[in-house]
């Protein structure tokens, strides 16, 4: 009889561990991958604004000289990321691809422009910096017009700081439910053992005495969980940049945001878990031997 209350004491006390490490784990993950986000939240918006093009178009009268010294003055300007020349013959070629029919043949000219799809860095794709680079362009010779997408970059960098203070708050939410998730599972755990902790204290050992070994115990499943967050916020990262490259998310190339994270993790794994059990035993080591019932 005594045996089987035994196991039963031992797959108790397994299931609470595993509650705890399981906790621990799944809030770090969380937290984890939300601070990845905002580590990384510059460089994703960045990659986003990039994509936007700004199109110079040449009047049809501007020579091939002012084409390549255009082309020359864009290779030296550190705003800009990219750039493509589109002659008005390959401009053509695209809307007939796109049409599905030979427009040249119904108007017999070509209507288009040359021109260069230039891509600027992340930082300048906003209204003021833009439009500064719209107007110094437009005093080149041979440019007509530069045009670009006025309400797609307004609507981008609204979203962009609409989703970063969701996220950010998103974060601090979740850090305060972590807390106190882990505590209160934490706090499960040694009220298992609140009557190991009386006897121990009515024996004569000391606060001090009783309280290391269910911290060092506490510290011990506060870095096994954060392990596990840390291995599968890793697979993510992995997973994120297999699938969409483009965010430039490499863990291989940019590891120190990941670093940071998983430094931050195992830190706020051992602090929390720490903090909980001090607090959490000394609330049982002040409790008189009638109210542990």
């Amino acid at each position: 009889m005594a045996s089987s209350y035994e196991k039963y004491q031992k797959r108790k006390l397994i299931t609470s561990y595993f509650s705890v490490i399981f906790s621990i784990f799944l809030v770090l993950f969380l937290l984890g991958s939300l601070g990845l986000f905002v580590i990384n939240s510059q460089k994703i918006s960045d990659n986003f604004r990039e994509t936007i093009p700004l199109t110079v178009f040449f009047d049809k009268k501007a020579t091939d000289k002012e084409v390549q010294s255009f082309d020359k003055k864009l290779q030296q300007y550190d705003y800009i990321k990219s750039f493509v020349y589109v002659s008005k013959e390959d401009a053509a070629s695209q809307h007939q691809e796109d049409l599905g029919e030979n427009f040249l043949e119904f108007l017999g000219f070509n209507p288009l422009q040359d021109s260069f799809d230039i891509y600027l860095q992340g930082d300048f794709v906003q209204k003021d910096s833009i439009q500064n680079i719209q107007e110094s362009f437009l005093e080149s010779k041979g440019v007509s017009e530069v045009s670009y997408d006025k309400e797609l970059v307004e609507l981008v960098n609204d979203n962009i700081k609409t989703i970063t203070k969701w996220v950010l708050i998103l974060t601090g939410v979740l850090a305060v439910i972590s807390m106190l998730l882990i505590n209160s599972s934490l706090r499960l755990l040694i009220y298992s053992s609140r009557f190991t902790i009386k006897t121990m204290q009515m024996v004569g050992a000391t606060k001090k005495f009783i309280r290391r070994p269910f911290i060092l115990h506490s510290i011990k499943l506060g870095i096994t969980g954060s392990l596990l967050a840390i291995i599968a916020l890793i697979g993510l990262c992995f997973y994120i940049d297999s699938k969409f490259p483009d965010l430039n998310i490499n863990p291989k190339e940019d590891y120190m945001p990941l670093i940071i994270v998983c430094s931050a993790l195992l830190l706020i794994g051992i602090i929390i878990t720490t903090i909980s059990t001090f607090f959490a035993t000394q609330r049982f080591l002040n409790l008189k031997s009638d109210e542990l019932y």
